[in-house]
């Protein structure tokens, strides 16, 4: 039994990949993009929240098309981010969308070691700490639900 294989290739990180986050909130600021949030998640977070209706209003939450996503601050900075002290903190951590759980092994970074060098260079966290398999990349690289 060969390695495991993505596109019909051998993966480049078969040997596994480094990630642990310095909580420099990069992954949750800069250009406009979408933080993409279920129905479930958005239910999960309101509770969090300790909303009881189970909804977040405008100013956490935009329609896009058919979907929902968290809002910015005008800093492009995810509404949910806090910055104190030289480090960020997501204020909904324990129930942070899907999404937000699986960076920064996402397919646009794991394309190829460039792709993940690049991504790299706005998170210090990556290529450090804590050392994930192959079994684990893709795991969460294709996690579809919490």
């Amino acid at each position: 039994m060969g390695l495991p294989t993505r596109g019909g290739a051998k993966s480049w990180y078969r040997d596994g990949l480094r990630f642990s986050c310095t909580q420099c909130g990069n992954c949750c600021s800069g250009d406009p993009g979408y933080v993409w949030a279920t129905k479930e998640e958005i239910a999960r977070i309101a509770a969090f929240l300790g909303r009881t209706d189970g909804r977040l209003g405008k100013e956490h939450l935009r329609r896009v098309g058919f979907r929902y996503s968290l809002t910015e601050k005008p800093d492009g900075d995810c509404i949910f981010l806090a910055r104190e002290n030289g480090k960020s903190k997501c204020l909904i951590y324990p129930v942070r969308p899907l999404q937000c759980r699986t960076w920064p092994f996402w397919d646009e970074n794991l394309r190829s070691p460039e792709a993940w060098n690049k991504a790299h260079q706005k998170c210090p966290g990556m290529n450090t700490g804590k050392h994930y398999t192959y079994v684990q990349i893709e795991g969460l690289r294709t996690k579809q639900s919490w």
